[in-house]
């Protein structure tokens, strides 16, 4: 890689420092390509941190019957067959490779006295396939990977804030942006570019993400460069987000606690989920469990802070100590509750992306050449209810794939691209912003548009709400054009803050005006005005701007898949 001034040139670029970027980063240096990553977060502090639960893959060390196919057969049954049949396949078949890899690269998994990796039983999972380090696998995950990054010596600037992809003739051919600390401008040329920076759940009030994270940057970036948007409006609710305190609402409490038995109450006392699952109870899919805590809440047999009670103290306490040793801490720190002797106040939370950039399955190759998106940037595994632990798997077999996918691109190329033009329309988008002095304040702005997607496109939506969203979207975005930004001494936070808020309105309006065309309930996408699966929505829908959605048909399930399927059922769904 060589630098001049705010120049730099590489051969790959990879936007977003979490799992997904770092593991495609990883592949590239092995490919022997130059690399950059960037991110506008400490790469010690990527989203990836906060994944608790596990990693799926069907290693059969706890449940030898186990298999791929069986994996493969889960993970489309609850998606509500929206997923595509081969992306599911590559990663279903890919699993237990890339568990190989992170061995290689260090790290350490929970494992049986015979030295066999454990694996638990997650939501949905026909078998125990979900492997883990405690309740902080993500934490693990992400400094395995920062390790085999920094002994690559992969250069990492993270304190970057992409504003737009460098595109000719449909092409990509870099990115520019400005450091967060001093807003020095980059100009970064590249053969391609990986987009790795998350989803678009931040657009929501009670969510699991962070603040100033996934606020919809990888739609925007992709869609102003000629990508498309798949399935905006299939947004998984956790079932268990904190309620209090407030600067914390939405903190996500891991699926771990109830699959390693905690169970769910209403205010009255009542373990609820016989009324919504009595067959898999509190191990039922995250999208039926979180439509019952919404429900039992809206009905009036919700706690007093409007919550249901997640409760693990039946449990040992050496259980608890071993195996959820994050959510243990996590409430001691946030609320001084001790979960071994006392329950915990939890609500559905905005959690994961299930849609997001539309990409080819054999290699995540978006629309615009030399563009690929992984992790919750981009479509295609889960559909309308994504398996937990099936994310970090995700990111590690299409992170291989796609790195090498792009090493191969990088090398075939005879000449590279520049352009003038877009070099000068980027530089002059980040001006106008920043020496616009209007006076609307961009973090109110956040939170206008975050309270009309809660209010409107929930966990239970309906068309008059959807385009009362709709309308409230409008006047944000006109009000969008008289954003005041004042950098400081302390950093140029205000330009990312309006750089998030125009990927959020982007995001905003792909999730709400494909919620409307969804006139079904399925999976996480309940419809109090269509309460009842419609066959002839069985395919995904496709954004390219607004008012622009395409349905695209979804491939066929290969046999040997179908097999293993169970029935794809509504029932239960929206009790109400």
């Amino acid at each position: 890689m060589t630098v001049a001034g705010r120049q730099i040139a590489t051969s790959v670029l990879v936007i977003g420092t979490g799992g997904a970027g770092l593991r495609a980063a990883i592949e590239l240096a092995e490919q022997g390509r130059d690399v950059l990553l960037v991110g506008k977060r400490p790469v010690g502090d990527a989203h990836t941190t906060l994944a608790a639960g596990g990693i799926n893959a069907a290693l059969g060390t706890m449940d030898p019957e186990d298999s791929w196919q069986q994996h493969a057969a889960d993970t489309l049954t609850e998606s509500y067959l929206l997923a595509d049949p081969a992306t599911v396949q590559i990663v279903t078949e890919g699993a237990a490779e890339s568990i190989r890899d992170l061995e290689r690269f260090g790290m350490t998994f929970a494992r049986e006295q015979d030295g066999r990796i454990s694996q638990r039983f997650f939501g949905a999972h026909t078998f125990r396939r979900t492997a883990f380090a405690g309740d902080y696998t993500g934490l693990e995950l992400q400094r395995t990977l920062v390790k085999r990054s920094t002994q690559l010596a992969i250069p990492i600037l993270d304190s970057a804030y992409i504003t737009r992809l460098l595109v000719r003739d449909n092409t990509v051919f870099g990115a520019y942006g400005f450091d967060l600390r001093d807003g020095t401008r980059y100009t970064i040329h590249c053969d391609a570019v990986i987009l790795a920076a998350g989803g678009h759940t931040r657009i929501w009030r009670r969510t699991s993400s962070r603040r100033d994270e996934n606020t919809g940057d990888s739609f925007r970036l992709a869609l102003e460069a000629g990508g498309r948007i798949r399935d905006p409006e299939l947004v998984q609710f956790h079932p268990s987000g904190l309620i209090e305190p407030e600067d914390s609402a939405g903190t996500l409490v891991s699926e771990a606690a109830r699959g390693e038995g905690g169970i769910l109450r209403n205010d009255l006392g009542e373990r609820f989920m016989k009324r919504y699952d009595p067959d898999r109870m509190e191990l039922s899919t995250r999208d039926r469990v979180a439509l019952a805590a919404y429900t039992e809440i809206k009905q009036g047999r919700g706690t007093p802070r409007g919550g249901v009670w997640l409760d693990v103290s039946h449990l040992p306490r050496t259980q608890i100590m071993e195996r959820l040793p994050r959510v243990y801490q996590t409430l001691m720190d946030l609320q001084l509750l001790d979960i071994t002797t006392t329950p915990i106040g939890i609500a559905p939370t905005a959690h994961y992306s299930m849609g997001g950039v539309w990409v080819r399955p054999e290699d995540h190759s978006t629309d615009v050449a030399g563009l690929y998106a992984i992790g919750e940037a981009s479509s295609g595994l889960h559909g309308a209810n994504r398996l937990g632990g099936n994310s970090l798997i995700e990111l590690l077999v299409y992170g291989r794939i796609v790195g090498r996918a792009a090493a191969a691109y990088s090398l075939g190329l005879d000449a590279q691209i520049r352009s003038k033009a877009a070099n000068s329309a980027a530089r002059d988008e980040v001006d106008e912003v920043l020496y616009r002095n209007g006076r609307e304040n961009v973090r109110s702005l956040q939170r206008a548009l975050r309270n009309a997607m809660t209010e409107h496109a929930g966990v239970v939506r309906d068309e008059p709400g959807l385009r009362t969203g709709l309308t409230e979207l409008d006047d944000i975005e006109r009000r969008l054009s008289d954003v005041g930004v004042h950098p400081d001494i302390a950093g140029f936070q205000d330009l990312t803050h309006a750089f998030d808020l125009k990927a959020s309105v982007i995001a905003a309006r792909a999730t709400l005006e494909t919620a409307l065309e969804r006139r079904e309930t399925r999976g996480c996408h309940n419809r109090s005005d269509y309460p009842d699966l419609d066959d002839r929505l069985t395919v995904n829908l496709v954004w390219s701007g607004p008012g622009q959605i395409e349905h695209e048909a979804i491939a066929g399930i290969p046999a040997e898949i179908a097999s293993r399927m169970r029935a794809v059922s509504a029932d239960g769904k929206l009790v109400e």
